[in-house]
């Protein structure tokens, strides 16, 4: 379909003036709006107000200017069917539609701003606009994101026109734009009011990056969707600096997004290693290749084939190391040149860099039969055990109390029912010696976590994720050589946990706060 007439009203001007002046130079016919119209006719560029398309002036300070018939109609119209009513009002058909919408998702992050703000910050014709040429796209062109304006130009060069499947897709592209623009609209509306602060109605938009070789097992099916406002240093948002090795499978996004998540926790330079969802080794040290090290050597069998996250930039000394173990991936927020040149060598592995890490996301969902379950996410974790309360006659030593605020930032990522032991090295290295997480009972987590230390169970700390309801747990840390306990309290049988510490001369802290993963 040729274009013979465009309409621009965007917020967003990221590239207008470039878009706008190609579009002149193919000799088509350019409407715009306010602020759009002053960029475009302030350098050089031919272009009709609205109003005087429509003859009728904005009004209510603009908050009707688009919402016309001859608006309306120049999109909507069928060309060949709607002849006679376009002429009838005095319209003309409008091959191209260039709009994004007032920046609500914008306002509604800034602190301070206000309901009047928000509810100005609502677009109105802008999303109607997108919906008709949308709708019509058997003829019409609809753009809602500067980054397609090369697209579109790339195919009137070739083609003097916009072929019929990019039409379709930008127009499944403005469709996707409205309806998250309006979900966020309705999630805040709807919170007014919600006592418990969740919104009565609440929607994300996704959209799909790429197809997985499949879900979780061979036999399934697997995608991966990409939040459209993912935050900055989530996985969604990393970049892929591998070898070419394979894409990420179904399982590689769970781990790698655990290793994430549990890396975040750490003051120091820090390295995690995933395996099926669950930290196997984490460790704190004064350099990343120290941290790995550690890490690794935590549980050198389970590390064969992790994943590794990192909470720094991935140096070359820490690239050696990590290059001396077969790993699926690893994740950082960025690698040097070096370190670069180096892990790229390694043809199977996939290399993924998130950029600086933002504020994480405030609320976590989980998929269910035919729903959700929603909760705020679990941020606290740091100086619980440093704060935490003795209940032990004897206190544990500045070196324990270090030794257990790691052990208690680690336990809080491994699969509930969860005990990690921990211990320091004589060089500062913090890292566990044993895990053991996901079972159905504390003192089967507590015999796995100690069977995995082995000799250097002895001298360790523990960290439990929540109270143990017996005291058999303690039995088994002190027959290991467990030193000292952090855990939250609260068990009907709390006395006798603490009597039984007592009696084994374990330091026990009490945190008061639950940190169960499911």
């Amino acid at each position: 379909m040729p274009l013979r007439r465009a309409l621009l009203s965007v917020s967003d001007k990221t590239g207008l003036v470039d878009f706008a002046r190609a579009l002149a130079r193919r000799d088509v016919a350019l409407l715009s709006t306010g602020g759009t119209q002053r960029a475009i006719g302030d350098a050089g560029i031919p272009v009709t107000p609205i109003d005087r398309y429509t003859e009728s002036p904005e009004v209510m300070d603009g908050r009707v200017k688009t919402l016309h018939p001859r608006v309306h109609g120049g999109l909507l119209a069928r060309e060949g069917t709607d002849d006679a009513d376009l002429a009838r009002l005095g319209a003309s058909l409008i091959d191209l539609v260039v709009v994004n919408l007032y920046p609500f998702e914008q306002t509604l992050r800034r602190v301070g701003a206000t309901a009047d703000e928000l509810i100005e910050n609502i677009d109105i014709g802008g999303p109607s606009m997108l919906r008709s040429a949308a709708k019509n796209h058997a003829r019409v062109t609809v753009v809602c994101d500067p980054s397609d304006y090369p697209r579109v130009l790339a195919e009137l060069e070739a083609h003097g026109e916009v072929t019929m499947a990019t039409r379709r897709e930008l127009a499944a592209k403005a469709f996707a734009h409205t309806a998250a623009y309006d979900t966020l609209i309705s999630g805040w509306l709807s919170a007014d009011g919600q006592t418990d602060g969740f919104p009565r109605f609440f929607g994300q938009s996704f959209e799909k990056a790429y197809s997985l070789r499949y879900g979780e097992n061979p036999h399934q099916r697997g995608a991966f969707y990409r939040s459209r406002s993912a935050e900055l240093g989530s996985l969604a948002r990393a970049e892929s600096l591998g070898s070419g090795a394979k894409e990420l499978s179904f399982n590689n996004f769970i781990d790698v997004d655990a290793a994430l998540e549990a890396v975040r926790e750490h003051p120091r330079p820090a390295a995690v290693v995933v395996k099926h969802a669950s930290p196997c080794g984490i460790a704190s040290a004064d350099s990343l290749e120290q941290a790995f090290r550690a890490a690794r050597d935590a549980d050198a069998m389970s590390a064969f084939g992790g994943i590794v996250a990192l909470n720094r930039e991935v140096d070359d000394a820490a690239a050696t190391a990590l290059a001396e173990t077969f790993l699926e991936c690893i994740v950082a927020p960025s690698f040097s040149g070096p370190a670069l040149e180096r892990l790229r060598k390694k043809s199977a592995l996939r290399l993924l860099q998130t950029g600086p890490w933002g504020e994480p996301a405030q609320w976590v969902s989980k998929g269910i039969s035919g729903g959700m379950v929603m909760h705020s996410r679990d941020a606290t974790g740091p100086a619980e055990a440093l704060e935490g309360r003795v209940v032990t006659r004897r206190a544990p030593t500045p070196s324990e109390l270090e030794v257990l605020e790691f052990a208690w930032l680690c336990v809080k990522h491994v699969r509930s029912n969860a005990i990690v032991l921990a211990a320091r090295a004589d060089d500062g290295r913090l890292a566990t010696t044993g895990i053991g997480g996901g079972q159905t009972a504390r003192v089967l987590a507590a015999e796995i976590a100690v069977r995995g230390a082995g000799a250097r169970a002895a001298g360790s700390v523990l960290g439990s994720d929540a109270f143990f309801p017996f005291a058999d747990g303690i039995d088994v840390a002190a027959k290991a050589g467990i030193t000292a306990i952090v855990q939250p309290g609260g068990s009907k049988k709390d006395d006798e946990v603490i009597a039984r510490a007592d009696e084994a001369n374990i330091a026990m802290v009490f945190t008061g706060v639950r940190h169960f993963r499911h």
